[in-house]
């Protein structure tokens, strides 16, 4: 009998599932930046109480492991603190396309059903610190806070906007019914 293929979490799961994890009442974490901090784009921004950046990169598939592993950056800057891929448990056998110095998160689905998140997340390897990594200024601080504020419109809108398409279907299929 095969083993239960598991399923891949979305990338909105996963974001949800590490942001749970590292606690959103502790830290400022940010998904998506980039050209506001003159970094490589970091899936998720997790800024500390110390004012450290740290890295985490979302790989849902084998084939985005590797071709992580080709990028010339290599994930190092002295701006951040620590880096940690998140990665479905399913692909726990796939560390070897991850930087030794990198800390490793799986993300789980959970056992039972709950009003928790389908998923978890759990540090499976913790990162090597980048010793040479320096505090964000207080100008930072505020332009990483006023990123994460943007992204909370564009969000909403997406929200409005998918809101909108359930509300067309919905009334479709009642057309639908009456005819």
């Amino acid at each position: 009998m095969k083993p239960e293929k598991q399923p891949v979490p979305t990338l909105c799961q996963m974001e949800t599932a590490v942001a749970n994890l590292w606690d959103v009442r502790r830290h400022i974490i940010v998904p998506n930046i980039s050209w506001g901090m003159k970094l490589h784009e970091c899936d998720l921004f997790i800024l500390t109480k110390a004012n450290y950046a740290l890295e985490i990169e979302i790989k849902r598939t084998k084939a985005d492991l590797k071709k992580d592993a080709e990028k010339q950056h290599a994930h190092q800057s002295e701006r951040i603190k620590e880096l940690w891929f998140a990665i479905p448990e399913r692909l726990k056998n796939c560390l070897e396309f991850i930087p030794a110095h990198a800390g490793v998160i799986l993300v789980k689905k959970r056992r039972i059903k709950s009003l928790q998140p389908a998923y978890r997340a759990v540090r499976y390897r913790l990162p090597v610190p980048n010793k040479a990594a320096k505090k964000l200024s207080e100008q930072e601080v505020s332009n990483v806070k006023r990123l994460g504020c943007m992204r909370i419109w564009s969000l909403k809108a997406t929200i409005i906007n998918l809101q909108q398409e359930l509300q067309e279907l919905k009334a479709e299929k009642n057309r639908q019914e009456v005819t």
